[in-house]
């Protein structure tokens, strides 16, 4: 026979281990949505999986890569994976029961890496070549004084073969180097000379009109980096009429002032871009005969004077190149 006093000892115990198990459940809730934010934070895909392969937690980034997980197997070591032209680095490991994986793009890590490496080969390989190159250009201006009239034509245009790897090894040395600027005033009228030499020297065989600022202005910049830039604008508009069907061409430089940028928008009446999303990627050339550098660098020295280089949105293919005042 139980007691008043029994019971009401009961009633309690019982109250107190349902309030006990009530901030238990609480406890392990809470514990549970912790988990799960932290595995959401967590900036690569993560999967806990169960022993039967089906899955316990996993965060929106695995969820956006649930395809991937079908690739994935348990290993001791990190490996590699490539799904949908992207890297993934991929780690497993096990506890108790349950399974976790995690995959960390890292494609453009090794972009980086392989653009590094590309970089350091290219620039051993411009040393290499700029010795012999200095003695070609060295030799025929030589050569062209002394040969007949009739073959003048033929060393001019060694001179501009000569001219085209100069440009390419500059460019290349300046890719794994880095852009330095010195600066100084010189008047826009000394830069176009310099321009046009370099048209001159770079050869096109169509009929093709130069349009510059007639104005002449004051520029503070480094005159040899922004020669190198719009000779690179220049090379490629001409390759782009080149390509064009049309016998004759245009390419036409206009220049703005709003008091804190010298604007210049290039215009070209050659072939379209084909591919834009790569118009600015390292050694990618939208060109058959481009390095994949020229417009890289052209970005690298207009933001290195305190500005930038964008293609615009325009009925008409057109370049805009900021420079700061």
């Amino acid at each position: 026979m139980v007691t008043p006093e029994e019971l009401n000892l009961l009633i309690e115990q019982t109250y107190k281990v349902e309030k006990e198990f009530n901030e238990l459940k609480a406890s392990y809730a809470h514990l549970q949505d912790t988990v799960e934010k932290v595995v959401e934070f967590l900036p690569n895909a993560i999967w806990i999986l169960n022993s039967d392969d089906t899955v316990f937690l996993q965060n929106s980034k695995a969820r956006e890569l649930w395809e991937l997980l079908k690739l994935l197997e348990f290993k001791n070591d990190d490996y590699e994976v490539s799904f949908n032209s992207r890297s993934y680095l991929i780690k497993s490991s096990n506890y108790k029961n349950k399974n976790m994986l995690s995959a960390t793009d890292i494609t453009e890590q090794k972009r980086k890496e392989n653009l590094a490496t590309m970089g350091q080969m290219a620039a051993h390989l411009s040393h290499e070549i700029r010795n012999p190159i200095g003695s070609i250009s060295l030799l025929s201006s030589t050569l062209k004084k002394r040969v007949l009239p009739e073959n003048v034509a033929i060393v001019e245009e060694i001179q501009k073969s000569v001219y085209r790897i100069d440009r390419i090894i500059k460019a290349t040395l300046m890719f794994s180097k880095g852009v330095e600027v010195s600066t100084r005033s010189f008047m826009w009228s000394d830069l176009k000379n310099s321009i046009d030499m370099s048209i001159g020297y770079y050869g096109y065989s169509k009929e093709i009109s130069f349009i510059f600022p007639e104005k002449d202005f004051k520029l503070n910049a480094d005159k040899d980096l922004l020669e190198m830039l719009f000779s690179n604008f220049m090379a490629n508009a001409i390759d782009a009429i080149e390509c064009d069907d049309n016998e004759e061409g245009s390419i036409e430089v206009v220049y703005e002032n709003d008091g804190f940028y010298h604007k210049f928008y290039i215009y070209d009446s050659g072939v379209e871009i084909e591919n834009k999303k790569e118009l600015f990627e390292a050694f990618k050339s939208t060109k058959v005969k481009g390095n994949g550098l020229g417009l890289v660098l052209c970005r690298e020295i207009a933001e290195a004077h305190g500005g930038s280089v964008e293609l615009l949105d325009t009925d008409k293919k057109c370049f805009e190149i900021k420079i700061a005042i």
